[in-house]
């Protein structure tokens, strides 16, 4: 398996990254490390998650985020990574465009 981050979840990474460093120094790059740990833990369990909007759903463990992945042949495509404090409406728009 081969795990693919999308430019437009890399950039909700980012995205995220400024929110929590500005709450707290150093908690952007604790926040950066935990999804990341996520994100690689897709390479044992892809495929088992809850399917929302059309994109398995897998839940961090420490932040309230959800990455938003697909599974094709032998590809892991992470197409986005958001708050789940968003309205879902516009986590819906938000996942047509990625």
């Amino acid at each position: 398996m081969r795990l693919e981050i999308l430019s437009e979840a890399a950039e909700d990474l980012l995205n995220g990254y400024h929110f929590y460093e500005r709450q707290a120094l150093n908690l952007g790059s604790y926040f950066l490390d935990s999804l990341y740990s996520d994100i690689d833990s897709l390479l044992v369990y892809a495929g088992v998650h809850r399917i929302v909007y059309g994109k398995h759903r897998s839940l961090s463990k420490r932040f309230p985020y959800a990455i938003y992945y697909s599974v094709e042949a032998e590809t892991i495509r992470v197409h986005a990574v958001l708050d789940c404090r968003r309205n879902p409406s516009w986590i819906r728009s938000h996942l047509r465009k990625a």
